[in-house]
């Protein structure tokens, strides 16, 4: 077993999810939050089973993961 963490964002059509501390690309989505999180755990498993443990990094670089907004002028 290992912890990955996870990005979940909130879009007007479902919910996207994405796990921090792997070297590529894996993504879940659903129409609710739990959907999305069982799916990217689903994504986990499978690109870990076709590229195996080697693409996850070490020694993740993310402790903690914060969201916030700043205003930028354009």
């Amino acid at each position: 077993m290992r912890q990955f963490k996870i990005i979940v964002e909130k879009h007007s059509d479902g919910y996207v999810a994405y796990p921090l501390g792997i070297k590529g690309a894996v993504v879940g989505q659903g129409d609710t939050y739990a959907e999305a999180l069982a799916d990217v755990k689903s994504a986990i498993n499978c690109y870990i089973e076709v590229f195996g443990t080697e693409m996850l990094e070490d020694d993740p670089p993310v402790i903690e993961a914060f969201l916030t907004e700043a205003e930028v002028a354009i």
